[in-house]
């Protein structure tokens, strides 16, 4: 065997600007890139829950929920999670990519209808992709759309807040088009929760959807809680079947106790950080002012558009030279032909620090 074609497909990507480098972070950057919302991925409570039980439980977990694996920390954090969303129950994962592979593995069935928005994480797809139907793809956020196609006991797949474009989805229109029709919204809420809604409870809490029956809402621990991991947030007859049939469960070891233990003191301090949700907001709205976009966003992403591909990299890479780390989106993350640089708040990022790093990103736009 020889690798000549994915030298060459390689070669092609470079020469359209779709490479990606592998690099560690620069820890005296300014982060705009990471999805650190609140801060706590750092904050000294979070720090030592993890590593007293570090110290109890050791690295790992080695073994899975099922074998070995669980301890009263990720029984503990279920339980908190689910009680601040409003969920009857939780199931936690190793990530939130498992979480939604496994959630939507496990409620189709082969005459099940699968309706994905357009703009879905690539981990939503690839749930789909998992459960071998063929979906509808639903234009972006178009409630018409999906009422007009839904059948009873369909899987409406959608993302509280667009990972790319940091846009709503109009969850309790989609939430009333699936009642109606005796259909399911599974919502995405990676970047709703801890940011949106009472106490952070999430997008579907900020939409007076906690806790609906035909409501199951994933997330993962990595962003605004600062940790590791994903949760499936669902009535307790979904946990059941997610625990006696999801392979995504059932194989794979469970998270790393003292993730858990730091995740549980996140969430504590999440719901109450309610004055670090009104500076993530303020700063979001400053950075698109400076920016010139459009509207203010709801929660921590920003979305800036680049002329091309290439464009985007060296823009990347001029705010990377001048101590700014900022994301850089392209195809496939992005439709083809289009770029742009994903900017991210983080409420524990000093303010003159923000500040200057947004000079930087108008500095360096091409």
């Amino acid at each position: 065997m020889t690798w000549a074609r994915l030298v060459r497909k390689a070669e092609l990507r470079a020469k359209a600007g779709l490479s990606r480098t592998v690099t560690a972070r620069d820890p005296a950057a300014v982060d705009l890139a990471g999805n650190d919302y609140l801060g706590l991925s750092r904050h000294p409570v979070v720090i030592a829950a993890a590593a007293r039980a570090l110290a109890e439980y050791g690295l790992g977990a080695t073994g899975s929920r099922l074998v070995r694996g669980g301890t009263p920390e990720h029984e503990l954090l279920e339980s908190e999670l689910a009680a601040w969303t409003g969920a009857e129950t939780a199931l936690v994962y190793s990530s939130g990519y498992l979480a939604n592979l496994g959630v939507i593995k496990g409620l189709a069935r082969r005459d099940t209808q699968l309706i994905i928005d357009a703009h879905a994480h690539a981990s939503l797809i690839d749930g789909v992709r998992a459960t071998g139907l063929t979906p509808l793809v639903a234009p972006h956020n178009d409630v018409a759309y999906v009422a007009a196609n839904l059948r009873p006991g369909a899987l409406v797949i959608v993302e509280s807040i667009y990972s790319v474009d940091g846009d709503l989805a109009p969850l309790a229109d989609l939430h009333r088009a699936c009642r109606d029709a005796g259909a399911i919204l599974v919502v995405d809420d990676a970047h709703g929760l801890g940011v949106i809604g009472p106490r952070g409870a999430g997008g579907p809490a900020d939409s007076g959807l906690a806790g609906e029956p035909d409501v199951i809402v994933t997330a993962t621990l990595s962003k605004s809680l600062g940790a590791a991991g994903g949760v499936v947030l669902a009535p307790a007859a979904v946990r059941r079947h997610l625990v006696d049939t999801g392979r995504t469960f059932i194989y794979d070891t469970a998270p790393p106790p003292a993730v858990m233990a730091g995740a549980r003191a996140a969430v504590g301090l999440a719901r109450g950080f309610d004055i670090a949700r009104d500076e993530l907001r303020s700063r979001a709205a400053t950075a698109s002012e400076a920016l010139d976009l459009p509207g203010v966003p709801a929660g921590g992403v920003l979305s800036v558009p680049a002329p091309s591909p290439q464009a985007a990299v060296d823009w990347a890479a001029a705010c990377r030279d001048k101590g700014v780390a900022v994301g850089c989106f392209r195809p496939p993350s992005t439709p083809d032909g289009t770029a742009r640089l994903r900017l991210t708040i983080n409420a524990g990022v000093p303010r003159h620090d923000f500040d200057r790093a947004l000079e930087v990103v108008t500095a360096c736009a091409p």
